[in-house]
């Protein structure tokens, strides 16, 4: 199968400049195209997956990926998607958060041997020239037009800072260097980014007289129209410090019944026809084999092999038997915080289960609260020393397990 063919099939592409075109180029290996990444924390996240599994799927298929790491544009902040104004970060930040990515991406390219090129766009955006940037650049941009993009759609309410303005052009930028000093011939991302990215090929085409592509990614979203990623705890991060490779694998394994096989083709690189045969006709609680090879797939692309094997047993041992395991994430406490007892309420704030002990007494009356194995009522429940080193595993609602140890 074509390469083209496979990743529409697997639901990875939303809107191209010309299916044609794009089609010959990434069927022939002929694109050389980039994808950007904004440097706006410190680790990627489970958002990213999809550009990052398409670049690895196109350079499969023998074309070129460009890994931007956007050091310049971040420090102005994209608004697309945004309500608000972005925090101004510094260059040291920016820069700190850019090393880190490069690190997660190369899980995912293969940068030997010249089959892909890793550049910041603050080598040439922080450099120029702003009269002469407005003159050779802005003079080709339409206000008008860039009002109508999308991108700058949600912040008119709030108003549309100029810093924010000047994205679209730095990213247009970003594609017209590229496109002359790589041949770059294609650009990748998001489809909140398709206004931008249309950008680029414009300018390319008023400045050289030269045609070039984009394609677009769907938002990765869940079938229930939510946004993927978000958990209690925030982001599904791909640092193993940030997210625990026991929660990463968890958050997959328990996606809704109606997302596994959806997920299993747009997130892994498991063979379509294996995809087809094996999982895509199963239902009920046979769709768990399906979610188990998600969340394996995908726990082993990011965190490795063991860690994920590590992590699946972990997950075997808490529906089973319920069995403390080394391999589940952990929280440590001092004597001196547990002192004559810990009132349960308490207990949930310090082990970073719940954010206040409003919120975990809402647990324990909800019946959302085990501690080994046993259903916690009681909001007058005490914990004392010994109870923790005992050995204790806390379980709030069904996904969220800790095993909690002493100090001192």
């Amino acid at each position: 199968m074509a390469i083209f063919d496979e990743l529409k099939k697997r639901g990875l592409i939303a809107q191209t400049t010309g299916e044609d075109a794009v089609k010959e180029l990434i069927n022939n290996g002929k694109a050389v195209f980039y994808t950007g990444f904004d440097p706006t924390a410190d680790s990627l996240h489970v958002g990213h997956f999809l550009p990052l599994i398409l670049m690895r799927h196109l350079q499969q298929a023998g074309n070129t990926p460009i890994a931007l790491i956007g050091g310049g544009t971040t420090m102005v902040g994209d608004p697309s998607g945004r309500t608000d104004l972005r925090k101004v970060m510094t260059f040291e930040q920016i820069d700190v958060n850019a090393q880190k990515f490069k690190v997660q991406i190369s899980k995912f390219i293969d940068f030997s041997d010249g089959k892909a090129h890793m550049l910041n766009n603050a080598g040439w955006l922080m450099g120029l020239n702003y009269v002469k940037f407005l003159r050779d650049i802005g003079v080709h941009f339409s206000v008008n037009r860039m009002l109508a993009a999308e991108c700058f759609k949600s912040r008119y309410e709030q108003g549309l800072s100029f810093i924010e303005f000047n994205y679209m052009l730095m990213q247009a930028f970003d594609f017209f260097h590229l496109h002359q000093t790589l041949g770059c011939n294609m650009q990748c991302g998001g489809d909140d980014q398709w206004g931008n990215m249309l950008a680029g090929t414009e300018l390319i085409r008023r400045k050289l007289g030269k045609d070039s592509n984009v394609m677009t990614i769907p938002l990765l979203l869940t079938s229930d129209g939510k946004k993927m990623g978000k958990t209690a705890k925030g982001a599904l991060w791909l640092d193993a410090e940030k997210t625990s490779p026991f929660d990463f694998y968890q958050y997959f394994r328990n996606v809704l019944d109606d997302d596994a096989v959806p997920f299993l083709k747009r997130l892994t690189f498991v063979p379509l026809d294996e995809i087809d045969s094996e999982y895509a006709n199963l239902s009920g609680q046979e769709l768990n084999r399906a979610k188990e090879r998600l969340a394996l797939e995908l726990t082993t692309l990011i965190h490795g092999e063991k860690a994920a094997n590590e992590a699946a047993e972990a997950a075997k041992s808490l529906f089973g038997a319920g069995a403390a395991n080394d391999n589940m994430p952990s929280h440590t406490l001092t004597a001196d915080v547990v002192g004559d007892g810990i009132a349960v309420t308490d207990l949930l704030v310090a082990c970073g289960l719940t954010p206040s002990k409003g919120e975990a007494r809402r647990v324990i009356e909800q019946g959302g609260l085990v501690i080994n194995d046993k259903k916690i009522d009681s909001l007058n429940a005490v914990f004392t020393v010994n109870d923790i080193k005992a050995g204790m595993v806390i379980r709030k609602g069904k996904k969220t397990f800790i095993r909690v140890e002493i100090i001192g």
